[in-house]
């Protein structure tokens, strides 16, 4: 009998993980790497939050909590909701969580059984079908395009509705396109939802605030508040606040899926840190006007991205409206040769010639349900990016 359930053959670890830890490895050894495989903001936490969570550490705020987050944070997140979003969340249609991960976890296991469906538009990101599959559920991807902007079509989400489908996991902006949907999409998907009444909606919002050129950030709810009965809205810290180590996620609901929650998180890791949630407080009640600023750093890190890898031979780059990556076809590089004699076969060739030759770690699209594609997050340095597009550039050039 072996040691390992089963259960945990289904899945497999993060590629995102593996290939952020491979750059740091190669880093270490003395190799010039520039590590473009993380998703998560290089600002630092701002001073008014850190400072937030100092003062609860003497307010000696370092017990136990109530499991599923403090009243205030649950406020706090309540005054978020109606404020940015127009959505009513009483505290008790409230979960707080050890990340907004740890939130889409315990929801997926709490509702889903052996032989329900969850869809699952690909490109995704990396975790959620692992999570459907950990349930013991499966997971049904719809392969988007990149003619329709990597997004979902009302067609697709309605072909691929069984009998079986207990969610529909949304993602908007996305990881790892960066791809938005606005708001006269998110109705057409919404009324596909209106005729499949046992259909839940996780509509994951991490990336709310990372939106660019005028676009406007809507959440399913918001559009159409009909299906607010069996939807969670998740969202949490981690990109917005750039409080990706501190681990506060949070989701709205209703009270019985919240209730399920609360239940299952209090038979796994109990409450989120305590100071974390002090200092979540004030991200959220605090000033959001340096939120300008990195949007305003962000869009022209995306915009020199863009531009030059359109410059690499084989390369074709949308240009994502919201989150701080890109999602690049390498097409035109498969089937080629490096001058080392290796051929590229795949989009993980790509990625890992490209990490062997010229020092540039970025994650292959298969790695994300959706290939000959890769993913570079631009949460980095514009020098740093310069010089990464300047070797893929290179890279791309010696291939025959």
């Amino acid at each position: 009998m072996g040691l390992v359930a089963r259960t945990l053959e289904r899945v497999k670890p993060s590629p995102t993980m593996a290939i952020t830890n491979k750059a740091r490895e190669m880093k270490a050894s003395g190799f010039d790497v520039i590590g473009l495989g993380a998703g998560e903001p290089d600002f630092d936490t701002p001073d008014n939050i850190k400072q937030a969570a100092i003062e609860a550490i003497e307010r000696g705020e370092t017990k136990y909590t109530a499991v599923d987050g403090i009243p205030e944070l649950k406020q706090a997140i309540s005054e978020k909701f109606a404020r940015e979003n127009g959505l009513d969340y009483k505290p008790s249609e409230i979960t707080v969580g050890s990340g907004g991960k740890q939130v889409l976890y315990n929801a997926l296991l709490a509702t889903l059984d052996p032989g329900d469906e969850a869809i699952i538009p690909a490109p995704y990101w990396v975790s959620y079908p692992d999570i459907v599959l950990l349930s013991g559920a499966e997971p049904v991807i719809v392969d988007t395009n990149l003619e329709d902007g990597f997004k979902i079509t009302p067609t697709q989400l309605e072909k691929a509705i069984t009998p079986k489908t207990k969610w529909f996991i949304f993602n908007s902006p996305s990881n790892p396109t960066g791809a938005a949907y606005t708001c006269d999409e998110i109705k057409a998907l919404t009324e596909v939802l209106l005729r499949h009444e046992r259909v839940w909606v996780l509509s994951d919002d991490i990336y709310e605030h990372l939106v660019y050129d005028d676009f406007k950030f809507t959440t399913p709810v918001q559009v159409e508040p009909k299906l607010k009965e069996r939807t969670l809205t998740l969202n949490g810290v981690s990109k917005a606040y750039s409080m990706t180590g501190w681990r506060i996620g949070y989701g709205g609901g209703p009270a019985p899926l919240i209730k399920a929650i609360s239940t299952l998180q209090s038979q796994s890791t109990s409450n989120p840190c305590s100071i974390s949630q002090w200092a979540a407080v004030e991200a959220l009640r605090g000033p959001q006007d340096f939120l300008k600023g990195w949007v305003k750093s962000f869009q022209e890190r995306r915009d020199l991205v863009v531009s030059m890898l359109n410059q690499a031979k084989g390369i074709d780059c949308p240009t994502p409206e919201g989150a701080f990556y890109v999602y690049p076809s390498c097409t035109g590089c498969i089937g080629k040769t490096t001058p080392q004699g290796k051929t590229i076969a795949s989009d993980e060739d790509f990625a890992t010639a490209l990490l062997q030759e010229e020092g540039v770690a970025v994650v292959h699209g298969a790695a994300f349900g959706l290939s000959p594609f890769f993913r570079i997050s631009y949460a980095t340095g514009i020098e740093a990016l310069e010089e990464a597009c300047r070797r893929i550039q290179r890279f791309c050039a010696s291939l025959s």
